[in-house]
């Protein structure tokens, strides 16, 4: 690979920008601008300014425009406070989809992250509290929310929207223990406290992060904990299992689909297998059926 062909996606550099050189790509609606979510972001940018630069690319065809990639809120709040002049990210790159594949969207992390370079650039808790319109125990427990988590697992879940607790229980465990734990999450989608307390009560005393400590776990019976250690084994080796072979049996699934659509779609033998064999015709229209709605369910979101 040639190193000096890569293309750099940003520039290096924070640019402020005139907000009338700034091209939305989207309305932000007047329900959103009438929500608590608004005037807490309105509220934030009053006390402490913009932590976080919008995401900016060059107008492919207007010189000294640029199309807003990431911020609509944040810029209409800058609007509507009336300011002239934004910090923005400029972005090589002017396909958003793109770009939001690779900036981290998480609300959670993306708060921890905001507060704590808020943080080192001066901003006391009791500013940040009120900006953000929370108890100020909630900024202490927000700035050393990832203490202790596995960088893996702050990546497997940057894109989902956690419950802040969770991370202090994924904490207890060691960080083996806190990637397959994080695996289960994404797996049902269920990224709630309750969940991970779950999870960790079904974890074994040597996964823990104190195994010397006997974990406790409120409304859980050290026999139930027991119990739930043994079905956890059990699911994650049958999980495992699914896992590995899943990607072959989706294809197989796909390609004896391909093959049943176009072997129904001969009216001989649709016909001949109705006369003949109709609960095997019936089995693979259902194939069919079944595949053909996955593919455009997948298309559709």
């Amino acid at each position: 690979m040639d190193v000096g062909a890569v293309k750099i996606a940003f520039e290096q550099r924070i640019m402020p920008l005139s907000v009338s050189a700034i091209l939305p790509l989207r309305q932000v609606p007047a329900s959103v601008k009438n929500s608590a979510k608004y005037r807490r972001i309105a509220k934030s940018i009053e006390e402490v300014g913009v932590i976080e630069p919008l995401v900016v690319s060059p107008h492919p065809n207007e010189k000294q425009q640029y199309l807003l990639l990431d911020g609509h809120v944040r810029l209409t709040a800058l609007i509507d406070r009336g300011d002239k002049i934004v910090r923005c990210l400029i972005s090589h790159d002017d396909e958003a989809f793109t770009f939001n594949k690779r900036i981290n969207r998480l609300a959670t992390v993306q708060e921890h992250f905001m507060i704590v370079r808020a943080l080192e650039r001066g901003v006391s808790e009791a500013k940040l509290a009120s900006a953000l319109d929370v108890n100020i125990a909630v900024i202490k427990r927000r700035k050393t929310m990832l203490n202790g988590v596995s960088a893996e697992v702050v990546e497997m879940l940057k894109d989902k929207s956690v419950n802040p607790t969770t991370f202090e229980t994924l904490r207890k465990m060691k960080p083996m223990r806190q990637i397959e734990a994080a695996e289960l999450m994404l797996s049902v989608a269920n990224f709630t406290s309750s969940y991970a307390k779950a999870l960790l009560a079904a974890t074994r005393q040597n996964d823990l992060a104190r195994p010397e400590k006997q974990k406790k776990v409120g409304g859980i019976t050290p026999d139930q904990m027991a119990r739930m250690e043994r079905e956890m084994e059990s699911l994650q080796r049958d999980f495992k299992a699914v896992e590995a072979s899943y990607g072959d049996d989706v294809l197989n699934l796909v390609i004896a689909s391909g093959y049943l659509s176009k072997l129904l779609a001969n009216r001989k033998v649709e016909r001949y297998l109705g006369q003949h064999h109709p609960e095997i015709l019936e089995e693979f229209k259902s194939i069919v059926s079944t595949v053909s709605l996955d593919h455009s369910s997948e298309t559709t979101h």
